[in-house]
């Protein structure tokens, strides 16, 4: 197994992607990567062994691993008639000799924040040059209310924690952040007393699921204006589970919009997670007039589950609702890329949680598209992208790669960009979509996709 710590030289470079045969075939879509999270997080917290199949092996996850290890926790990974099976046996944590390093994983580092805080322990976190720069007040702010022990400079990385009793609090979530949420609800198992969290909007419902299924549930009070209440008695521990990773439906959405897009094409993406607080992408690209198609739909450890059938379309611009934002997320930059290709305009709003990822990503996505020859706009929290009826240029001859900024998701966004487009696309770098697709390469060659590296 490659080391969480090791780079990815095959990838490393510019990559271009062009225009060929039509995708043709069936993937698998690889782990969501906020269950591998959660699902390594719970079972080091479990007394005794978990079991998780299917876990995303990419570079994220597998620094929560690391750290967990760091921890004194027990993570193994066997492979049994070509299946990964990673063995993990949680209990008692011990103060690591070192930072706990998350490299760029915002969810490994926010979701660890609120597992360790009320531990007898101390621990420093840190993390690459973009998650040192991204907001950690968010989720520091309610630990240390609290009581949690911790601090940073100007609330971001590196942070410090050491250990101390929590109380349990009332705490109304200031945005729709599931990782916030999340951490708070990891800190409350070791806290005296009762944690509410208002959740003015739903975000990704992860933590509440996988929290019944290791032996901690949660009582949640719907609003009838959509917002809901979550309360999470304190002292409970955890106990071992076996968990099933459903594929991962933000990765699922790069092949199935590279279908979409691209004329003659005609894939099955399967075993994609359909949680309605993750789906929204899917609602989307049907209202835009894709031709999708959702079958075999199934249960796994509390997620329902299906196979995507997606077959080329002729796309229209939509005004995607701000509401739906939160369960698409991470999505906007493969979406705006759809929308690329689209008659008419599609107006995204309520995006402001994009400026605060891995990078600027309404910057860093308007950049990309403006750079094939699309017309956006964009504001503080919006993004409006003008069709071209299916006919986008690509990059302009002798232009320079597109800016990554290593960001994954608009690593694989231009990518995709180039598979329909009429001219190349090309990046700067490919290095980091190993961090939540590790297979990406592999999984779109044996469609048909035609990517290759740039001498």
């Amino acid at each position: 197994m490659r080391a969480a710590n090791q780079p990815f030289p095959s990838l490393a470079g510019p990559w271009r992607s062009v225009s060929g045969s039509p995708l043709i075939g069936e993937v698998l879509a690889p782990g969501d990567k906020s269950i591998s999270h959660r699902a390594l997080i719970f079972a080091g917290l479990a007394d005794g062994e978990s079991t998780i199949r299917g876990l995303l092996e990419g570079d994220d996850v597998l620094r929560t691993a690391a750290v967990l290890r760091a921890l004194g926790v027990e993570v193994e990974r066997d492979v049994s008639n070509g299946t990964a099976n990673w063995r993990v046996h949680g209990g008692v944590w011990r103060t690591p000799d070192q930072a706990l390093y998350f490299g760029n994983s915002g969810t490994g580092c926010r979701l660890m924040m609120g597992a360790i805080a009320g531990r007898e322990i101390a621990a420093r976190f840190d993390g690459d040059a973009s998650l040192r720069a991204r907001p950690m007040g968010r989720i520091l702010d309610p630990l240390i209310m609290m009581g949690a022990n911790a601090a940073s400079e100007e609330n971001k990385l590196p942070a410090h924690f050491s250990g101390g009793a929590l109380n349990g609090i009332e705490y109304t979530l200031p945005v729709a952040s599931a990782q916030i949420k999340s951490a708070v609800l990891l800190a409350s198992l070791g806290a005296t007393g009762t944690t509410s969290i208002i959740e003015p909007t739903p975000s990704r419902d992860h933590t509440e699921r996988m929290l019944a299924a290791f032996g901690a549930p949660l009582s949640i009070e719907e609003n009838p204006n959509g917002g809901r209440k979550i309360i999470s008695q304190g002292g409970q521990n955890l106990t071992p589970a076996n968990i099933d990773v459903p594929g991962d439906p933000s990765s699922a959405a790069f092949p199935v919009i590279a279908a979409l897009i691209t004329p003659g094409a005609h894939i099955v993406v399967r075993n994609v997670l359909m949680n309605p607080l993750r789906s929204g992408v899917f609602t989307t690209l049907k209202e835009m007039g894709a031709d999708l198609s959702i079958e075999n739909e199934r249960m796994a450890n509390g997620e329902p589950i299906a196979d995507i059938c997606a077959r080329h379309s002729p796309l229209k611009g939509v005004a995607v609702p701000a509401s739906r934002a939160p369960s698409m997320i991470d999505e906007y930059p493969i979406l705006a890329v759809a929308a690329a290709f689209a008659s008419g305009d599609t107006y995204m709003p309520g995006i402001e949680e994009l400026r605060v990822k891995e990078t600027d990503r309404i910057d860093a996505t308007t950049a990309l598209l403006q750079a094939a020859g699309v017309e956006t706009d964009a504001g503080p929290d919006w993004l409006r992208v003008v069709g071209c009826s299916g006919n986008v240029r690509g990059g302009a001859p002798d232009a320079a790669p597109v800016k990554t900024r290593h960001d994954h998701r608009i690593a694989m966004s231009a990518l995709v960009l180039g598979l329909a487009a009429d001219n190349p696309m090309t990046i700067d770098d490919a290095s980091m979509i190993a961090t939540s697709f590790p297979n990406f390469f592999t999984q779109m060659a044996s469609l048909g996709a035609q990517l290759t590296p740039v001498s």
